[in-house]
């Protein structure tokens, strides 16, 4: 087996490399070429993170809790385990593995010697690719890119070190300031870019991998966000079979030249707050700030940076004959232009203006977590903190496996431990019942706002879960069913008799999945063609708003402007619930899932509401994609807060993150599990004799929340029965219900007879675990498959 190791630097498109490994992962599985999950879902930053010296601390490590280096070495064997699980497993011909910020942090020595020692169990063969631009033109990038990190210094001083003669990698690093996390000192985001000095980068990476193990290849940014990105993964990793083409991404924006200098200003204070280690800012709040004085102007020009260029142009040109990608053509300077001066931030700008109104936040902040940074801090330093228990619940110590222990250590002392310390509303206080909403007048040939969705025998949910979204709003439903045994079918006929919804028979499927199958067929229906706004959701999924009266209408007066509205999951458990009763499921499940809970990173998955304005071309289960780039300027997403998030949303995702999460309008409550009963009719999917642990306990444990408790969405009971009985008032429907139910009730009986599906019950019910257990649960879960 060969491995490519793929060092980035960053800036040179890695990421986009990332995603067209992540899109064709099964395709290349195929042809023996193996892209692993387990160092990272995309970029390998578990791999970065594992081999760099304990004592070399970047913001990735700082920020993802692995300063200590007891947690650091903890990751370094477990990436080690996992990694020889993915090999042996899929018995690859190719392994690569890419983590952008290898080429772009590691400087010593002994950190590609802790790297080699990693990767040499699985191979011998081990060849590194990295992508390299003109340095001018790579330089623009990187400084923009450390400045929007917490960069204090300017370019000049850059500038003034090609111009010295000096070793350009020496200085660089001599530069480095001591490593302080706290403070906000990373040699990654304060010191120059010692890799732009692609000979050094070259002769540092062969001296432990060998002569000739590195290659270096242009940075073409037409063709890696182009559709033919693919071309370059054939090329770099030496894939035979065409891989086909991709979408086209938009190439990422450089910020404007004079957001840079007011980031440089800004950023200089911040560290001055830091210094005293008095205070904590956490990166995305500190990355908040500076989008916050963002100004529009051109970038920096390449062309004024040509000390930079001069400096390394014999070098380049000893590089192209080394290594034969690298042609004149491609490493050609930009046309020279006048040197570089720091333009003036405009429009008046004080550092220190804006600084003393952000102070608050930083403060407010700095509370809650400064006791856990300061904890891993004084392991770093030698210090002992006051040895705690190890925090574990009895059934985590019985039940958890030893992967799952040492994510539960590691989880709970990072900015990624569950809490449900966010959002504003007050979730465990019985509120006022909304008043009833009457049903909407549409305009003539508008089907107003839709539901599209996908069944498979869930009969006893139905009418509930169409009478709720009703009450709330929703005047028409679209609903395509497959191979479904319990009724389902007839109740869908049923309410499309009596003008409720429209249903579709979707036993024919073709391609990977029913549901995409549908969703391709939908778009072609006059009651999605003519929607105002369109959703996909499933039957065991809620839309809770929690602003105004509690309908779609008074979210949309909240957030006027969205055309996209990400409706993140709040996962709820079974809340002791063991039978199937016929009750509503809004109102027997009150037991969550924490508002802030990061990882695992399905807790987090959201679901899309969204303006039928033409923007996207295809309807995928959580979301609309191929945006048209004609409409790209009227599409504004949001969270359920009604804040801004279309920079990370509007071309791809499908879960929330730390930076864009938002509950305090609306929310998905997601009931994935009901009772435990209803969890073994739902996990057996048709197999008589047998289930396997990932449909069986493994998803209990990643869907059983209940840290915290939430009754917002009952204020809808009373309105929600009222159009219940409106429905079941027909004899039909309510035989037809009642029918499915039984069919329900006598599987669960099957179900407990059988000593598989009882024990699984059984271990189930037993398993009552923390928020941070489960959290930690799931993740070792996820890295095991």
């Amino acid at each position: 087996m060969r491995i490519y190791l793929h060092i980035g630097p960053q800036h040179m498109g890695a990421a986009r490399l990332h995603q067209v490994l992540d899109a064709k992962r099964a395709q290349l599985k195929d042809q023996g070429v193996l892209f692993p999950k387990s160092p990272g879902a995309k970029n390998h930053t578990r791999l970065y993170m594992a081999v760099s010296d304990p004592d070399h601390i970047d913001p990735l490590r700082f920020n993802r809790g692995f300063i200590a280096p007891e947690k650091q070495e903890t990751l370094y064997h477990m990436l080690g385990r996992t990694l020889a699980q993915d090999v042996e497993k899929a018995s690859p011909e190719t392994l690569i593995l890419s983590a952008e910020q290898l080429g772009s942090s590691l400087h010593r020595r002994s950190e590609l010697e802790r790297l080699r020692a990693l990767l040499t169990p699985l191979s011998q063969d081990i060849r590194i690719i990295a992508h390299v631009d003109e340095p001018a033109r790579a330089l623009t990038r990187a400084y923009g890119g450390q400045m929007l990190e917490g960069r204090a210094a300017p370019l000049s001083r850059d500038l003034d070190l090609a111009a010295s003669g000096r070793d350009w990698w020496a200085a660089s690093l001599e530069a480095a300031p001591a490593p302080d996390p706290a403070g906000g000192q990373f040699l990654e985001t304060q010191a120059p870019s010692f890799w732009l000095d692609y000979g050094a980068l070259v002769r540092f990476w062969e001296s432990v991998f060998g002569a000739g193990s590195v290659t270096l290849r242009p940075y073409d940014p037409g063709l890696f966000y182009g559709p033919d990105a693919t071309e370059e993964l054939r090329a770099a990793f030496d894939i035979a079979p065409d891989l086909g083409k991709v979408d086209p991404v938009p190439m990422p924006v450089a910020p404007s030249a004079p957001w840079l200098t007011r980031a440089r200003q800004l950023n200089a204070l911040l560290l001055r707050v830091l210094e005293h280690h008095k205070r904590i800012l956490p990166r995305p709040l500190w990355r908040g700030f500076l989008d916050e004085i963002a100004i529009d102007g051109p970038p920096i020009a390449p062309g004024a940076l040509a000390p930079i260029s001069a400096r390394f142009a014999a070098d380049l040109e000893t590089l192209g004959a080394a290594h034969p990608a690298l042609t004149p053509m491609v490493l050609h300077p930009d046309a020279p232009l006048p040197d570089w001066q720091e333009p003036d931030p405009e429009r008046g700008y004080r550092a220190s203006q804006y600084l003393a109104s952000f102070m608050e936040q930083i403060d407010a902040v700095s509370k809650d977590e400064h006791a856990t940074k300061h904890a891993d801090l004084a392991q770093v330093d030698g210090q002992s903190p006051t040895a705690e228990p190890d925090g574990l619940s009895d059934t985590g110590r019985r039940v958890m496996p030893p992967l799952a222990v040492e994510k539960f250590h590691h989880l709970k002392t990072t900015p990624y431990a569950p809490h449900n310390r966010l959002g504003t509303v007050d979730e465990e206080t019985p509120a006022a019942p909304y008043a009833p909403a009457p049903r909407r007048t549409l305009a003539e040939g508008s089907s107003g706002n839709v539901i599209v969705g996908c069944m498979k025998n869930e009969a006893p949910y139905i009418i509930e879960w169409v009478a709720y979204h009703r009450a709330i709003g929703v005047d028409n439903f679209l609903i395509y069913t497959n191979d479904c045994t319990d009724g389902t079918d007839e109740i869908l006929g049923r309410l499309q008799d009596m003008g409720v919804l429209e249903h579709r028979n979707n036993d024919e499927w073709r391609g990977k999945s029913p549901q995409q199958h549908a969703l391709n067929m939908s778009l072609k229906e006059p009651v999605l063609r003519n929607a105002e706004w369109l959703m996909h959701i499933d039957v065991d999924e809620f839309v809770n708003v929690r602003c105004g009266n509690g309908t779609l209408q008074d979210f949309f007066d909240a957030a006027p402007e969205a055309t996209n509205v990400a409706m993140t999951w709040r996962l709820f458990g079974h809340s002791g619930v063991t039978q199937l009763e016929d009750r509503f499921v809004v109102g027997q499940f009150d037991r969550c899932a924490p508002t802030y809970c990061p990882k695992p990173h399905t807790v987090w998955g959201f679901k899309t509401l969204f303006r039928n304005i033409g923007a996207y071309q295809k309807l995928s289960c959580h979301r609309p994609n191929k945006l048209e780039d004609a409409k790209r300027d009227q599409v504004l997403w949001v969270n359920g807060s009604g804040q801004d998030i279309t920079k990370e949303t509007v071309d791809n995702g499908w879960r929330s993150s730390k930076s864009s999460v938002g509950y305090d309008l609306l929310q998905l409550n997601h009931y994935a599990l009901r009772s435990a009963e209803s969890f073994l009719i739902k996990r057996q999917r048709g197999r008589a004799l047998h289930v396997d642990r990932s449909i069986g306990l493994n998803y209990w444990i990643r869907m059983d929340w209940d840290d915290a408790r939430d009754v917002t969405i009952q204020r809808n009971l009373p309105r929600l029965k009222v159009e219940y009985d409106k429905l079941m008032a027909d004899d039909r429907l309510r035989s037809l219900h009642d029918k499915g139910l039984a069919w329900h009730r006598a599987k669960a009986a099957e179900l407990h007879a059988m000593q598989e599906f009882q024990d699984l019950y059984r271990q189930a019910l037993e398993i009552r675990l923390t928020g941070t257990e489960r959290a930690a649960y799931a993740l070792a879960l996820d890295l095991e498959s």
